[in-house]
């Protein structure tokens, strides 16, 4: 290869650049693409903004992450079942593609396998991933890496029609990041399908989240450098099935999520979830809870455990609740009984907060309507379930919903 790249914008890796023939592609499965990754990795960093870095079809096997941190570049293969990039025995790299810039798209290509993450990209504003595949091919596995697609502290962000696969955290994960748009995905086989944490202004919608342990997961953490997740909207997705065993490794925040979870919101405030079909998810459809419920101590004292703001409507329940699974879950259902209601809330608020009646501002409750014949419970969480209250009236009001995602920096959803 010369020692310098055309000046084209357009770096196009295919098979007579990168000397592959039919009889190495038939070798693929027993040895590493060494001269594939050598010239990809050459290509990422020498790329200039604006530069396509273009990927043939074909299935490649590399021992070592790919990078990159060049701003405005596109990463672009094939399709997600025709570029497939396997890092399974990867030795370097904690990534299959780590990726940092701005003005970032990453598109039509698979990652599988990776020792890690599959997909990682931190601190940009403007991304977009789309038409992506990223899978451990094993299955649900506790050594699978965490999360399938990564983006954290991250602006502007659109992640589309892409399917996330057996990840030991989240398939789809976006983390202290702001205005996010998710839509039109499918997660299979993770822990979590797909999962907002710490993040502001994200729209969810249109993906379907099955077989993971959690459907789709909306959180805040404490200890993070970014927290105060809120203005989130969860609408138009179908959540069902989601009772994958937790494989989660012990200790991640994830491994409390009971298996059989349809949506979980997570301390997190200002939650609108709207036109969603969400069913046969065997511990619960939909979940509110604060953090006590991870039995987690809390150190971080800037740190808000409770829910607030909610707004749950219009959506579309049915099956679920019939078995539920663990410990704490199980007691509870001793007190409550099965099948656990659709819409379940742990009632634990935070009483400095509480009016001179003992309830929450009219613009921090929790608010359900429209929801067919879905059935709800109050577990008195604060008071290991001594009062249960399946009355819905104290919750029959109506929230602002929050603002429609707007995507800048030549991100257009």
């Amino acid at each position: 290869m010369n020692d310098r790249l055309p000046s084209s914008t357009r770096l196009l890796l295919v098979f007579g650049l990168l000397g592959l023939s039919p009889a190495c592609k038939k070798q693929e499965a027993v040895r590493v693409d060494a001269d594939f990754y050598k010239k990809t990795q050459e290509a990422l960093i020498r790329a200039k903004p604006g530069d396509v870095i273009e990927l043939p079809e074909g299935r490649f096997v590399l021992d070592r992450g790919l990078s990159s941190s060049v701003d405005g570049i596109t990463i672009r293969g094939k399709g997600m079942d025709k570029t497939i990039l396997s890092f399974k025995g990867q030795k370097q790299g904690a990534e299959g593609l780590l990726v940092k810039g701005n003005g970032i798209t990453i598109e039509d290509l698979a990652i599988e396998d990776a020792k890690g993450d599959g997909i990682k990209i931190n601190g940009t504003d403007g991304l977009i991933i789309r038409r992506v595949r990223t899978e451990w091919t094993r299955g649900p596995h506790s050594d699978n890496g965490a999360y399938g697609l990564y983006p954290v502290q991250c602006r502007n962000v659109l992640i589309e029609d892409s399917v996330a696969i057996g990840a030991s955290d989240a398939g789809i994960y976006v983390g202290q990041s702001s205005h996010v748009v998710i839509r039109r995905n499918r997660a299979l086989r993770n822990v979590a399908g797909i999962e907002s944490e710490n993040t502001r202004f994200a729209d969810i919608y249109e993906n379907v989240a099955t077989e993971n342990t959690g459907g789709i997961l909306v959180f805040d953490l404490p200890d993070l450098p970014v927290q105060g997740g809120k203005a989130t909207r969860v609408y138009n997705n179908e959540i069902y099935k989601n009772n994958t065993d937790n494989f989660a490794p012990e200790g991640n925040i994830v491994a409390t999520v009971p298996t059989g979870t349809g949506l979980m919101i997570m301390a997190n405030d200002e939650v609108e979830v709207f036109g969603n079909k969400i069913k046969d998810n065997q511990t619960v459809n939909l979940a509110v809870v604060s953090y006590f419920v991870t039995n987690k101590p809390i150190k971080d004292k800037n740190y808000d455990p409770y829910p607030e703001a909610i707004y749950i409507h219009d959506n579309e329940f049915s099956g679920g609740g019939e078995s539920p699974t663990g410990l704490v879950v199980k007691l509870l259902a001793l007190k409550m009984g099965k099948p656990f209601p659709d819409i379940l809330y742990d009632g634990v608020v935070d009483k400095k907060k509480l009016t001179e009646q003992g309830v929450l501002p009219e613009d921090r409750r929790l608010c359900i309507q429209n929801n067919g014949d879905a059935d709800f419970a109050n577990m008195d969480g604060a008071n290991k379930f001594d009062n249960i209250q399946r009355d819905l009236t104290p919750h029959d009001c109506a929230l602002e919903s929050p603002e429609p995602v707007m995507l800048t920096g030549g991100v257009q959803p």
